[in-house]
């Protein structure tokens, strides 16, 4: 087990955790669900950190320069930072999964409600604080946007690195298609408070294999230390309980 799971849990049992299978034909279509609407500010980029966990690559988020809006979003959310989660082998490492299938890896990126909360930290701990955007990513075409991020990704190959990374558009890593699914659920690593309005894309991105592969060469552990790939960094589906997933399109 990944140390991250090793102490004991802050929420044991919830109602409402993340990540879920999405039954395509269970979910209910919403006429009232609204396009997303995504305005990223590439300046607003500031690095890249590789948490011992994942590599998160973080922005400024003391303005509304990098947002998204609409969805089923009440109010406007600023992006904090995203990441991603993926297996050792193609066959699995997406977080969520489709009609019980998985994907090779899954993109999250994190907002947070800054209309409601003053900081990103009281965010995470409240119903609407959060909202994260899910975007799977699946073996096929080489990806242009990607690949500027994956040429980044040797620099912080050992925890706790961190290197400057400005100027990098997100959206790039968005398919268009604006199809989505949407419930309510928690974050997937702790404290796993269930903050976190879910909106994840149904079309994936493609990615490939070489890209993938650069993830999987990041490490687990620091600089002096035996060395474990970082791989396998998902947590296992969570019951839906009685949850509805929406989606936005028939």
């Amino acid at each position: 087990v990944h140390p991250l799971w090793q102490s004991p849990l802050t929420i044991p049992g919830g109602s409402r955790q993340s990540p879920i299978n999405i039954q395509w034909r269970d979910s209910i279509y919403d006429p009232f669900l609204k396009p997303l609407k995504i305005s990223y500010d590439p300046t607003t980029c500031l690095h890249i950190w590789n948490n011992g966990y994942s590599f998160l690559v973080e922005f400024d988020d003391s303005t509304d320069r990098s947002i998204i809006v609409g969805g089923p979003l009440e109010n406007q959310y600023r992006l904090k930072q995203f990441h991603f989660h993926w297996g050792a082998i193609n066959e699995w490492g997406s977080e969520h999964t489709v009609d019980s299938k998985f994907y090779p890896a899954e993109l999250h990126l994190v907002h947070w409600n800054a209309v409601v909360y003053p900081t990103f930290e009281e965010a995470v701990m409240e119903g609407n604080g959060l909202a994260v955007i899910g975007v799977f990513l699946k073996l096929g075409a080489h990806h242009e946007g990607l690949q500027t991020l994956v040429d980044a990704l040797p620099a912080v190959k050992h925890k706790d690195t961190v290197i400057e990374f400005d100027v990098f558009d997100p959206s790039c890593l968005i398919p268009s298609c604006p199809d989505y699914w949407t419930y309510a659920g928690s974050l997937t690593t702790p404290p796993l408070t269930e903050s976190v309005t879910w909106i994840i894309k149904k079309k994936p991105i493609e990615v490939d294999e070489n890209q993938l592969e650069s993830f999987r060469m990041l490490l687990f552990t620091s600089d002096g230390e035996e060395e474990r790939r970082m791989v396998d960094n998902f947590r296992p589906l969570q019951p839906l309980m009685d949850r509805t997933v929406r989606s936005s399109f028939q």
